[in-house]
Parts: structure tokens; C-alpha cells; sequence
């Protein structure tokens, strides 16, 4: 039975990367194929299956599908609007042009905070370009920073999709992991952000493209309300996880319930999704058909990734309702591997396999997940698993990674020193986070 269970689940995620990486099959429909096959391997019948299926994409997207949404739709305001630019530019001139690589650091860190990665690194790039002719150095000093900020807070800060789904698969709070991960965040930046664009950016000098430069815009929202309405939701959840832990005990009942409801995600969001619409939109004078198509489009990626979680949240099932989790945690104790290790682990060979970090944080926290069943693992320790797994799918990005060619296009670089700039950043972001988080973990 042991043997059957094992080869199960190594069954399950080889097909799930045939199907993704040989047939090009959309990961939400390889992700189901791959639990259906465990199933099926584990020795569950039909109806099993069908209904762990279901309990499997209900219990992940009760919370996830929320979550994401709302956040899609803030940060779809934000980026219209001219919020991010008003951060970066803040940045600058508060750093002055000698320190603009940590203000790239910092801006990139805020402002993935809501916005998609992606979206968020091309609103950014013209002003690394302008920092380049102007300074004449190589547009890698301003880039690398920017990147590590920007994929530090997208893989290990909520509301960004993966830390969410991997927080509701194994069930972290999200205030925990807000705060490991930006205390994780901290030293991660330095060292693949500040210290290796300094290092690389000696070694391989890239120019701005010729393009003709767009004019300075001047229309921008203020930046202590933009700083402000970020700062809300995250505030707002971090109150309730401490006011709700054992550190801070509070006796009013009414006060802590209060708290619960303006500090729970859902309404933390709602929140910045008001306040976003009205000084980001509507105090600066966009219609409210505008908003409306605004955030409506902001839904269509977020769909995709929702129902990406809830496929991840069904492979969870499969592993717990056929005792495959179990097994593998049994199997882990006896060969001697930490929990952890193994969370960070997993997450980087699903990564480099098949290039996408969400698909490599969620199939990691299916696995990880069943471990834990058996385990009494604190809040902040929970929180700790969360940026383990999210390190190790942050490692490595290459060619299997469409940001790889992303940064790649829009530095106007070779493929070679991609390797050796995006894709050493990405490792050393991977390893400094896990580090940073492995000692974190000894103190709790």
C-alpha cells in the first residue's frame, strides 16, 4: 500500500509537468488531470474522487477567490491612476540620484504590494531608463534593485496571489506572513537587489533604448494619500493578528470583535478598494463608468489565477483524503529532513521545471500541506513555512519563465546576460530568503 501511494504521487506530478511542459495543456486543467491520476493510482473510486474534487476547489476558493479579486481591482486603480509612478518618483528625489538604486529597492517593494509584478515593472521602466541618461551608468545599477523589490513583494507579501494561496493551503495567517515576510524582505533586498546590481552592473554595462523620451507627467495623485491608502489594508491585518494572538491579550470583547471584522482580509480590502475609488478616481475626476470598466478588466487575470489556487487546493485533497501526505511525512521524519527545507525545496525543483512561480507555490503547499496534519506548528512558524515555499519557487527564473523574457525585452539584453543578471538575482533573492527565514524560525 505504502508503494502504491508513493508511486501515486510521483505518477501525479509527472503528469502534471508532461502536460505542462511537453503539451502546453493550461496549468488549471493539468493541476485537476494530475489529482484525478493520484486518485485513481491511490486506489479511490469514482465517486471519491468526484467529491474530494469538490471539497478540494470549495475550500480553497471560499477565501482565495475573494481575496484576489478585491486585490486585482485595487491595484488595477492604482496603476491607472499614476499611484506607482508618484511612489517611484517620491523615491528619487527623496534618495537623490546617488542612492536611486535603493530608492528602486523601496519603490519596487511598495508598490508590488498591489500590483501585479509584470504590470507594476513596466509602469516603472522609464524611469530606470531616464536614471540611466542621466547618470550614464549601466541601466542594470537601477534595474536589479528595482526587480529584487518588486519579486521580493510579489512572491512573499499579501495581497500578491501566491503567498495567499499558500497561506489558505496550509493555513497561516495572513498577518503573519505580512510581517515575516517584509522582516525576510529586508536583508533579501540587500543582498540580491542593492549588492549584486552594484556587482553585475560593473561587469555588464547596458544603455537606455533611443527611444524619444515621453515628458514628465505632472497630473499624479499626492503621495502621502497613495503611501496612506496602501498602508490601510496591510495595517488593518496586521492589528488583527496581533490583537487576536496571545502577545497583546485584550479583554474588551466588543472592541476585539470590531477589530476582527475591519481587520479580516476580506474587509481590510473592501476598505482600500473605497478609499482607492474615491481619491484615486472620483476626487480626480474619473467617471464612474470609467472605474467601473477599470476594475472590471482587472477581474479577467484574476479569474485565471483563482481558478489555478483552487486546481492546487484539489491536489492538496487527493494527498490527505488518500493518505499520501501522511506517508510523505512519515517518510520525511525517517530520511532526516526539516519541514521547512523540504517546503523550499519542493517549491524550487517545481519552479525550475516549469518556469511559473505561483504554479511552483501552490503545487509546493499541496504537498507540504498533508505534512503538517500531525503537526503543532505556531502561527509565526506557519508564516515561516509560507516564505519558505515562496523562496524556493522565486529561484532560478529561465527560459520556462515569461518574465525571464520580460526583463530580457524591455532591458534590451542578450539571453546570455539575462542568465547572468535577472536569473543569478532570482537565485540569490531564493537562498537569501530561505536563510533569512530558516533563522527567523530557530527563535520561534
Amino acid at each position: 500500500m505504502e508503494t502504491q501511494l508513493i508511486l501515486a504521487v510521483i505518477l501525479g506530478i509527472a503528469m502534471l509537468l508532461f502536460l505542462i511542459l511537453k503539451l502546453k495543456i493550461n496549468a488549471f486543467i493539468a493541476l485537476l488531470i494530475g489529482s484525478i491520476i493520484v486518485g485513481i493510482s491511490a486506489g479511490l473510486d469514482a465517486e471519491q474522487i468526484i467529491k474530494t474534487v469538490q471539497e478540494g476547489m470549495g475550500n480553497t476558493l471560499g477565501f482565495v477567490a475573494t481575496v484576489v479579486g478585491l486585490g486585482a481591482m485595487f491595484g488595477a486603480i492604482l496603476e491607472y491612476s499614476g499611484g506607482a509612478k508618484t511612489i517611484a518618483n517620491f523615491m528619487i528625489s527623496k534618495f537623490g540620484v546617488q542612492r536611486a538604486p535603493m530608492a528602486m529597492v523601496v519603490s519596487g517593494f511598495l508598490i508590488a504590494i498591489p500590483v501585479f509584478f509584470d504590470v507594476a515593472f513596466i509602469i516603472l521602466v522609464p524611469m530606470i531608463y531616464a536614471l540611466q541618461r542621466k547618470t550614464g551608468k549601466s541601466l542594470l545599477l537601477y534595474a536589479i534593485p528595482l526587480l529584487a523589490g518588486l519579486a521580493i513583494t510579489h512572491a512573499f507579501i499579501p495581497p500578491t496571489p501566491g503567498p495567499i494561496a499558500v497561506a489558505n493551503i496550509i493555513g497561516a495567517e495572513l498577518g503573519w506572513v505580512i510581517l515575516i515576510g517584509f522582516i525576510v524582505g529586508i536583508p533579501t533586498a540587500l543582498a540580491s537587489g542593492l549588492l549584486f546590481g552594484k556587482y553585475i552592473s560593473k561587469r555588464i554595462h547596458v544603455e537606455a533604448p533611443k527611444e524619444i523620451e515621453k515628458g514628465e507627467e505632472t497630473d499624479l495623485p499626492n503621495i502621502g494619500i497613495t503611501l496612506w491608502i496602501i498602508s490601510v489594508p496591510i495595517f488593518l491585518i496586521l492589528l488583527n493578528t496581533v490583537l487576536n494572538s496571545d502577545l497583546v491579550p485584550l479583554e474588551n470583547k466588543t472592541l476585539l470583535n470590531g477589530i476582527s471584522l475591519v481587520g479580516h482580509p476580506f474587509t481590510a480590502l473592501i476598505i482600500a478598494n473605497i478609499l482607492a475609488w474615491y481619491f484615486f478616481g472620483i476626487k480626480r475626476g474619473f467617471s464612474k463608468e470609467k472605474l467601473f470598466k477599470i476594475t472590471s478588466k482587472s477581474l479577467e487575470p484574476a479569474g485565471t489565477i483563482i481558478l489555478l489556487t483552487g486546481a492546487g487546493g484539489v491536489f492538496k485533497q487527493v494527498l490527505t483524503n488518500t493518505g499520501a501526505g501522511e506517508l510523505l511525512a512519515t517518510s520525511l521524519s525517517d530520511a532526516g529532513i526539516p519541514l521547512l527545507a523540504f517546503a523550499f525545496i519542493s517549491a524550487a525543483i517545481v519552479r525550475i521545471i516549469q518556469g511559473s512561480s505561483t504554479v511552483a507555490m501552490i503545487t509546493a503547499a499541496g504537498l507540504v500541506a498533508p505534512l503538517m496534519a500531525n503537526t503543532t506548528l505556531s502561527g509565526p512558524q506557519l508564516g515561516c513555512m509560507v516564505i519558505a515555499i515562496a523562496s524556493g519557487a522565486s529561484i532560478f527564473s529561465h527560459v520556462n519563465d515569461s518574465g525571464f523574457w520580460l526583463v530580457g525585452q524591455y532591458l534590451g539584453i542578450t539571453e546570455k546576460e539575462t542568465f547572468r543578471s535577472w536569473t543569478v538575482m532570482t537565485t540569490i533573492l531564493a537562498f537569501t530568503g530561505f536563510i533569512s527565514v530558516t533563522l527567523i524560525s530557530l527563535f520561534l
